[in-house]
């Protein structure tokens, strides 16, 4: 086949993890490990990963076979999309899905310290990451001062609550604590309020306290702790357009993330920001995304961003520095329609020839008979595949993103209880019995 014989021959991974895949030539299963193995061998030295493919490229149905793939190896993984490609995998997985409406908005308490948790220097970190950047616009940086003045705030504000155990943990709490106590610290020390205005702070962020439009967001007394659930979806479509929600609440389950990541002892972590990746894409959370980045690493974590658009990823710095260059492994899908201009692309992608050359060649002359799309999985430059991936008809109704497959799947579920995995299998067979 043409371009084979740029690609050594395909074998299955010695490690015990990995991926079902398939040889892209035959289809013979393969057991791939993209992680561990290249690790060990030095060829990355982290297993965080970039995702890009075109709508109709078959990307959700990869993302949903990795996810599972990782799942069934005893991994906890927390899911942020837009776009509602995961509700069949967690349904099936029997895990956990929060999606945002006006009745049921999704609610979180950043302030909550759960059992096995501790307020350490990451903790806090995060927490004045959050009230930064709900205090502060996009184009404003804040002062040396303000971020001091924010640390002593929490500091006192968790030795307040040590010494008053009647007083819940949260943002109103917290709020309540700026309004009294801590303004009057802040007369003791003489600090002036050009270095670090109180009153300002406290106005931005009315909304999130009592009372407010957005009071429910940081105030959660309920489902403050889900350490132990294995798969978690944030689905965030309803208020993808939204300037103050989508990113307050993307940041917030990136902490939630951090969180489960110190926490969870010799376990992989996973964490797959879908295009929500742009709502945290911001000069004044760069920090933060580099740090979460660099850290999955010390905690057996992966960080995987996935997008539809190659530019929207390799044109904002930010992303550049914080994804792409902490990120060896890149799982490229079918870029036809870039291959008369890709010369740009692969520079700022860092691909050699030969690894254009092997990506230009995803889904070429596939056979028809058979439904299965193929992958460019490049490991820092130093092993590049392509790969086919074929579910089966099971996995590929658990998967599907078509409305009218989606529903179809839910009323054979329905059939049996609202069992998913017994309601595919029935509707699979009949399908099989009328072809």
């Amino acid at each position: 086949m043409l371009f084979s014989y740029l690609e050594t021959n395909y074998r299955n991974s010695l490690s015990p993890f990995g991926l079902r895949l398939n040889d892209r030539v035959t289809g013979t299963p393969i057991h791939v490990d993209i992680d561990d193995e290249p690790l060990s061998q030095g060829l990355i030295t982290n297993l965080n990963k970039v995702v890009i493919g075109s709508s109709g490229s078959g990307k959700s149905v990869f993302m949903c076979h990795l996810q599972r793939c990782y799942y069934e190896q005893g991994a906890h993984i927390v899911i942020v999309d837009v776009g509602h490609s995961y509700h069949g995998l967690c349904r099936l997985l029997k895990g956990y899905y929060f999606t945002y409406d006006e009745k049921n908005p999704i609610r979180f308490n950043p302030f909550h310290i759960g059992k096995g948790d501790v307020l350490d220097t990451e903790k806090r970190e995060s927490i004045k990451t959050l009230l930064l950047s709900l205090w502060k616009k996009d184009d404003e940086r804040y002062t040396r001062a303000e971020y001091v003045a924010l640390s002593n705030a929490l500091q006192l504000y968790y030795e307040h609550l040590e010494k008053d155990k009647s007083i819940f943990p949260c943002f109103n709490s917290f709020y309540e604590f700026l309004q009294t106590r801590f303004i009057e610290v802040l007369k003791t020390d003489k600090v002036k309020e050009i270095h670090f205005d109180v009153s300002n702070f406290l106005y931005v962020l009315r909304p999130y306290y009592k009372g407010g439009e957005y009071d429910y967001l940081l105030n959660a007394t309920e489902n403050l702790d889900i350490l132990q659930q294995r798969f978690i979806v944030f689905e965030l479509d309803n208020i993808k357009d939204h300037p103050i929600l989508f990113p307050a609440v993307t940041l917030i389950i990136m902490e939630l993330f951090v969180s489960k990541m110190r926490k969870l002892k010799g376990v992989r972590k996973v964490i797959t920001i879908e295009e929500a990746w742009k709502a945290i894409a911001k000069a004044g959370m760069a920090e933060f995304m580099k740090y979460l980045y660099k850290t999955v690493r010390k905690f057996f974590g992966i960080a995987i961003t996935v997008t539809q658009e190659i530019d929207d990823i390799i044109s904002s710095p930010v992303v550049k520095e914080a994804i792409i260059n902490n990120a060896d492994c890149k799982i490229l899908l079918d870029m036809h329609k870039f291959q008369n201009k890709f010369d740009q692309k692969q520079a700022l992608l860092g691909l050699s020839d030969k690894g254009k050359t092997l990506l230009l060649s995803v889904n070429i002359a596939n056979d028809r008979s058979r439904k299965y799309r193929k992958a460019y999985i490049d490991l820092a430059g130093q092993l590049m595949k392509v790969y086919a991936y074929e579910p089966s008809p099971e996995e590929y109704y658990a998967y599907t993103t078509q409305e009218k497959e989606k529903v179809k799947v839910i009323h054979y579920s329905e059939k049996f209880g609202g069992d998913v995995e017994k309601g595919i299998t029935a509707l699979v067979s009949e399908i099989n019995n009328t072809t």
